[in-house]
């Protein structure tokens, strides 16, 4: 995993160091800072632009689910994974319909945390194992009929969406259409917003549902 830049965010000051010692003592990770509630975290986003932020889903004043919300709105190529003592399923699906691409319990096993940040780094959402695989398959899928056709794409985000979907890496897509990277994160985050999909697996999935790409690639 390359290194992993995490923005961590909870109202309890031992709660975050724990949670920084667990993460320092990872290969590859570094938190670049820490909040202690929602209006930091948007601050803080936008100052150090982290891969991954680590949000305590109850804050003070901004809520985490408002925060990712924000998030999402503001900068859709971070990763959310919400960190919860819940985990019923209105927790989950609200986390997940405010952006979120992860949900992990608080009182998760040390290990879990690096399985997690690795998962969403990849692209794919993350849901503690006590946490039933029906909530997020569930979601999916009424997202997925709610989801609109690929026609309302320029036919640049659909050549995006299309090399996203076969694997291709940010500087690989750039090269291929003769685009700059940032030109390229750009029309990706637009597709994330017109789409309403969160992650790149998701983009895929809708890619493959669309006809724009195959399964087998």
């Amino acid at each position: 995993m390359n290194r992993v830049r995490v923005l961590l965010a909870d109202d309890h000051a031992l709660v975050r160091a724990g949670i920084r010692a667990l993460l320092e003592g990872l290969d590859g990770v570094g938190v670049v800072a820490e909040a202690g509630n929602g209006a930091e975290v948007l601050d803080l986003a936008r100052e150090h632009r982290p891969d991954v932020v680590l949000l305590d889903i109850s804050m003070p004043g901004m809520s985490g689910l408002d925060a990712s919300a924000q998030l999402r709105r503001e900068l859709p190529e971070v990763r959310v994974v919400m960190l919860s003592m819940h985990a019923n399923e209105e927790y989950v699906l609200q986390a997940l319909r405010a952006g979120a691409v992860g949900y992990l319990l608080k009182d998760s096993a040390t290990a879990e945390l690096e399985i997690a940040l690795k998962a969403v780094m990849q692209g794919e959402t993350y849901l503690s194992p006590p946490i039933s695989r029906q909530v997020v398959d569930g979601y999916v899928q009424r997202v997925g009929a709610e989801q609109p056709g690929p026609d309302i794409l320029t036919p640049r985000q659909r050549q995006v969406l299309q090399l996203i979907a076969e694997g291709r890496s940010t500087k690989e897509i750039a090269y291929h259409l003769d685009l700059s990277v940032k030109t390229v994160e750009t029309h990706r985050a637009q597709l994330m917003e017109r789409l309403q999909i969160r992650d790149i697996a998701g983009l895929v999935k809708y890619a493959i549902r669309s006809g724009l790409a195959s399964a087998a690639k």
